[in-house]
């Protein structure tokens, strides 16, 4: 038998119309690709009780019997802008929940343990590559201090998978407070549930948002602060380069969480039109649009609430999201720049920068790390780490905006030294950029899985420079240009 601590989610607790319950498919002979050990000291799981034959079984699907229950819940979502009556969890199985140290409840989720009612005619797989990137990503993102759901372990199996190649099959157990989607509200609404779309609010006001109920009406305060964690949660992608790849509303966690990694990336040279999906063929989630898309994906949710909502304050709150989002972004770009004061014109500062970077194929994540090198005097020359990012010779641009960013650190008496421990506590060293996870994916396929926790350890504390870890600080070779990320999975 497990020994694992779940008990019945609370979600499972909601009628039946919500999810359907589910019996896991086995995969055959799984093992033991990555377990998340840090993760598991925060639960008080000690690695050699958690990685038994049974607790194998059950994470990977393979499993004699389930209790609780697990469940797949029903949600529906637009979809690069169209919309899909019914989606849900085609390959996600809900097993129930676990209280960590503090006393939080996370559900534990299983992706890729087979076919669900939602899987809309697919297999309810997920494959290996898919899975490591999951994995690695889930933990980097929280290494990075952006909210996301989390990555506990990742068993694998021998099994054919077909995507446009034959793969093998894996599972991801993930974890997080709650896997609610913006989708799940459409859901009811389009079918014109409203007594189950309401009860879903006060599920998610009671359990999450429970400061809320305090509010004169408590659902226009419940999207106020949806509204509020997705600008943080978008606001710290754009600082760190990050493109989620498949900003659909069913991909938007009503906690304002990172959620469902499949063709993302992190930016290795600047370009505010990267597009990390080659299926985004139009680039609807490319870089620069990611709050647009916030924001379009938040009047999709809102459109929802017309029944507990007045239209004039679902207005006033849409309105008011793109001055919300802009606050949380300064608020992540002046700390990377190692501004102490708030001024009138940092956003124009932040713009002339990025414009500087734009089309000279300057490392995103580098950048910021040898910005922090720069001195306070008007007259010292541009660090050679920082010029050798433009292949040696600083652009006019650049140097025209370096001269303004030296005068404003002189005017608010910026320490140099001290910018630069600071600089460096808020700007990643590392980041999984794309080649990294891929070269951990190709060995994993030829049985070799020890890259994959050797990336996670490093990406859990992404910030501080360590020598085990100086080759994963390098910029992308060449040959990482050819490396495709699409939808599927």
């Amino acid at each position: 038998m497990h020994t694992l601590p779940l008990k019945p989610a609370r979600f499972a607790a909601l009628p039946n119309t919500f999810y359907s319950t589910i019996k896991p498919e086995p995969l055959n002979n799984p093992y033991w690709i990555a377990v998340n050990e840090t993760l598991l000291e925060q639960f008080g799981m000690p690695s050699e009780h958690f990685q038994t034959a049974s607790n194998l079984a059950y994470l990977s699907g393979s499993a004699a019997e389930y209790s609780p229950q697990p469940i797949a819940t029903v949600y529906s979502g637009h979809q690069f802008g169209g919309y899909t009556p019914r989606l849900g969890d085609g390959r996600a199985l809900l097993l129930g929940e676990t209280l960590d140290g503090a006393g939080n409840a996370w559900e534990w989720q299983l992706k890729g343990a087979g076919k669900t009612p939602y899987s809309r005619f697919a297999d309810g797989r997920a494959v290996l590559r898919s899975s490591v990137r999951e994995y690695l990503c889930s933990e980097a993102v929280h290494g990075l201090n952006i909210p996301t759901t989390r990555a506990l372990a990742l068993a694998g199996s021998n099994d054919e998978v077909y995507r446009e190649t034959v793969e093998t099959a894996a599972v991801v157990t993930r974890i997080a407070p709650s896997f609610i989607r913006f989708g799940h509200f459409e859901y009811f609404f389009y079918t014109g549930r409203e007594a189950e779309l309401k009860t879903l609010a006060d599920f998610v006001i009671d359990h999450y948002y429970p400061e809320c109920r305090q509010a004169g009406n408590p659902y226009l305060a419940l999207l106020h602060e949806v509204g509020r964690r997705t600008a943080e949660t978008v606001a710290a992608w754009q600082s760190v380069g990050f493109c989620h790849g498949v900003m659909n509303t069913d991909n938007m966690s009503i906690l304002g969480l990172t959620i469902d990694y499949g063709p993302f990336g992190f930016m290795e040279a600047y370009d505010r039109r990267h597009v990390c999906n080659h299926s985004d063929h139009e680039g609807r989630y490319a870089y620069h649009a990611q709050p647009y898309i916030a924001h379009w994906n938040l009047a999709a949710l809102a459109n929802c609430f017309e029944t507990l909502v007045s239209e004039d304050e679902v207005n006033a709150f849409l309105e008011q999201w793109p001055e919300t989002f802009q606050t949380a972004y300064l608020e992540k770009m002046r700390p990377k720049l190692g501004l102490l004061t708030e001024q009138k014109d940092d956003a124009e500062l932040v713009a002339d920068m990025f414009a500087a970077l734009q089309d000279k194929k300057v490392d995103f994540t580098l950048f910021f790390r040898r910005l922090a090198q720069v001195s306070n005097a008007h007259d010292d020359p541009l660090p050679s780490e920082l010029t050798a990012l433009f292949g040696g010779n600083s652009p006019q641009l650049f140097v025209r905006w370096a001269g303004r960013y030296r005068q404003r650190l002189r005017a608010e008496n910026n320490r140099h030294a001290e910018r630069t421990v600071r600089m460096n506590q808020v700007n990643p060293l590392y980041v999984l950029r794309n080649y990294l996870a891929q070269q951990a994916i190709e060995l994993a396929q030829r049985g070799d899985c020890r890259e994959i926790e050797r990336l996670r350890r490093c990406l859990e504390n992404p910030f501080e420079a360590r020598k085990e870890f100086a080759d994963f600080a390098e910029p992308a070779p060449e040959w990482a240009e050819g490396i495709a990320v699409s939808c599927s999975s």
